[in-house]
C-alpha cells in the first residue's frame, strides 16, 4: 500500500491509499477517485515533502484531516441516498439493466457481494462503492 497525497482542481488537498501508483492511475482513469470535499473527480497528484514535524503536530493534523474528510463522505454519501433509488439487493440486476438499456436511467445504490461488482466492472458496467462511515461501525 502506498499513501499519496491528492489534490482537487478546486485545490482541496486529501490523502488516500492505494495498492501502487498503477492502481491510483487506474482508478482516477476510471472517475472512482473524488475529492471528499467537493466530489471532483479532476484529481491528481500532489507534491509531497518530507515530513519534518513533531509526532504531536502530525497527530493533531492527522486528526484535523480525517475530520475533513469524513464529512466530505458524509455529504458525499448524503447526496447519493437523497437524489437515487435505494434498491437493495436488486443492485446488481438493476445496474445491468440500466445499462443495457433495459430500464430507465437513474441513479440507483444497493447491496452487491463481490462476485457481483467483479461481474459488473467486467462488463464495463461503471459503479463504486458507497463510503463507509465511523458511524456505521456501531
Amino acid at each position: 500500500m502506498i499513501k499519496f497525497t491528492l489534490a482537487c482542481a478546486n485545490g482541496h488537498d486529501f490523502e488516500a491509499w492505494f495498492g501502487s501508483s498503477d492502481a491510483f492511475e487506474e482508478q482516477s482513469a476510471r472517475g472512482l477517485v473524488a475529492c471528499p470535499v467537493c466530489e471532483s473527480t479532476d484529481v491528481e497528484k500532489a507534491l509531497m515533502a518530507p515530513s519534518v514535524s513533531t509526532a504531536r503536530k502530525k497527530q493533531v493534523l492527522s486528526e484535523t484531516v480525517q475530520a475533513e474528510i469524513v464529512e466530505g463522505l458524509r455529504k458525499m454519501r448524503n447526496s447519493i441516498t437523497e437524489n437515487a433509488e435505494d434498491v437493495g439487493r436488486d443492485f446488481a440486476t438493476e445496474a445491468r439493466a440500466i445499462h443495457y438499456g433495459d430500464k430507465p436511467e437513474r441513479g440507483i445504490y444497493g447491496e452487491a457481494n463481490r462476485e457481483e461488482v467483479e461481474d459488473l466492472l467486467e462488463d464495463g458496467i461503471k459503479i463504486a462503492p458507497l463510503p463507509i462511515l465511523p458511524e456505521d461501525a456501531n
